[in-house]
Formats: structure tokens, C-alpha cells, sequence
């Protein structure tokens, strides 16, 4: 096993830290719009006496209420991702595998800035003690 490529300033992934910052701001930008997305559904309902019960549109906006939750979960859950690849980064461990310590390619973290492994062990699933 090779040694891994610095993904810092001088490294061949130099543009890392530029990569993870973009995809946080689209993140935040994604966060916002759907803060205000769900503030507009509740602001809807509150306007009107729903029976979700008896109301035939009340399935649709409890189902849009909680879909817009749900995504707004996962925004969080990225962003935290996001958050963790710069401190690895820092730390000088962007790019490592956590699960084989092996690199991880360059095309993956192009596409998925902040993976932590390589596709090999990703595509293995957790492992078991």
C-alpha cells in the first residue's frame, strides 16, 4: 500500500478545501430553501382549520410537511459530513480510507468530497466485530 496523497494546499487534490466549501454552500443554500419551504406549509395549514382526518388535502400536506422534514434531516447529516472532511483535511488525513486506510481515488472524492473510503470498502458494507 502506497503512501496517500497530500490533499492539502500543496497536494495533487489542492482545490479539496475549494470543493468541500462549494458543496457546503450548496448545502446551506439547500438548508435555507427548505427552512422556508417548511415555514410556508406550516404557515398554509395554520391558515385553515385542517382536519387531516376528514380534510382531503390534509394527507398531502402532513406527507409534504414531513417530506420537507425528512430532507431537511439528511441536509444536516451532509453538512455534518461536509464538516468532518475539513477537519480531516486539517488534520492531514483527507483522503485516507477509514475502512482499509488505503487511498481514496481522486474521481471519488471529485464526486463525493467527503467520502471516508474507498469504493472497494464501501461497497462492503459495515463491517462486523
Amino acid at each position: 500500500m502506497g503512501e496517500a496523497p497530500r490533499y492539502g494546499h500543496d497536494g495533487p487534490a489542492s482545490n479539496a478545501r475549494a470543493r468541500l466549501a462549494a458543496d457546503r454552500a450548496d448545502t446551506l443554500a439547500r438548508a435555507a430553501a427548505l427552512g422556508r419551504d417548511f415555514d410556508g406549509i406550516v404557515a398554509a395549514n395554520a391558515l385553515v382549520a385542517v382536519d387531516d382526518e376528514h380534510d382531503p388535502e390534509g394527507g398531502t400536506t402532513a406527507f409534504e410537511r414531513a417530506h420537507v422534514a425528512a430532507l431537511m434531516a439528511q441536509t444536516r447529516e451532509h453538512l455534518e459530513e461536509l464538516d468532518r472532511a475539513l477537519e480531516r483535511l486539517e488534520r492531514g488525513e483527507y483522503g485516507r480510507c477509514e475502512g482499509c486506510g488505503g487511498t481514496i481515488p481522486p474521481e471519488r472524492l471529485e464526486i463525493r468530497p467527503a467520502a471516508t473510503t474507498c469504493v472497494r470498502c464501501a461497497g462492503a458494507g459495515p463491517r462486523r466485530a
